[in-house]
């Protein structure tokens, strides 16, 4: 496999209805919300997905959620402890830091595309690895409107119980967003990590079914859909334009006052000479 030396701009757009595509647990779990009233997702959410859908498909992940669990190990460090290597070097304190983070990286695909830090209680050793894949805060495109709606149940919790309030709390949702997010994949940390063209591929390819698989009563099957992923593949390693300016080359706008669907926006791509962008439709 060859190691990534040729880097790479991308941008996905998403479009959200009747979903709640990231709640924010500092408010109420509403959707996330800049001060200019649009809505957000956080790169960690989107970090989260891709990861989600890397394990699907067969790859090694370090960062597993507690609900996709698949090795048995309750923690990171139990994760790390099961490599026999990796656990004498955590208690060593003269173990090489580089040595380290070799061998995660070759074991597990999201810490050589994201990056980790290791620095857990009671061992010696503190590693941090930069990764090369970075992704932004996606945004959507025009202010969005959250519905609140209060949520109710007719049914005692434990039996015998008196009967309480129906009141259990509240759910919140958006019925419409357009989000957009870019990102990029760094040469030279990739050189580090080993993060290869194989590597590359496969992220391609999560991002473009980012949503499969992850539906929850705050984000039911359909709600969330992929309509085109943006992929700049540059022909040197430092790339021929800045990945400000490969991003700005994709504008979206709205046709409406009050945009309903995808099919209410203008969506342009500039030119940029010597770099084209590949455009994956969603799935």
């Amino acid at each position: 496999m060859t190691v990534l030396n040729k880097k790479i701009d991308f941008a996905v757009i998403l479009s959200v209805t009747n979903a709640n595509p990231n709640g924010d647990p500092l408010n109420g779990n509403r959707p996330r919300q800049n001060y200019d009233g649009r809505g957000e997702i956080s790169d960690v959410a989107i970090k989260r997905k891709i990861r989600n859908r890397l394990q699907d498909a067969g790859e090694t992940i370090f960062v597993q959620s507690s609900d996709r669990n698949n090795d048995g190990f309750k923690s990171l460090k139990d994760r790390a402890d099961a490599d026999e290597t990796l656990k004498t070097m955590l208690k060593s304190k003269n173990a090489s830091e580089d040595e380290f983070a070799q061998i995660a990286c070759e074991k597990w695909i999201d810490v050589r595309s994201f990056g980790q830090v290791f620095a857990f209680k009671g061992s010696s050793l503190s590693v941090g690895v930069r990764g090369p894949v970075s992704v932004h805060t996606a945004t959507s495109v025009t202010p969005i409107d959250i519905v609140s709606t209060q949520i109710t149940k007719s049914v005692n919790s434990v039996t015998g119980d008196k009967r309480s309030s129906d009141t259990m709390g509240m759910k919140h949702r958006i019925n419409h967003g357009l989000y957009v997010f870019k990102g990029s994949i760094n040469t030279q940390l990739a050189e580090k990590t080993g993060f290869t063209f194989e590597d590359a591929e496969k992220i391609k390819q999560a991002l473009v079914t980012l949503f499969e698989n992850d539906s929850s009563s705050a984000r039911p099957d359909g709600s969330m859909e992929v309509h085109q992923v943006y992929w700049w593949q540059h022909s040197s390693k430092l790339g021929q334009y800045s990945s400000a300016k490969v991003h700005r080359s994709l504008s979206i706008g709205a046709t409406k006052d009050d945009p309903q669907s995808y099919e209410d926006y203008k969506i342009t791509l500039a030119n940029l000479d010597g770099l084209e962008a590949e455009i994956i439709e969603g799935q």
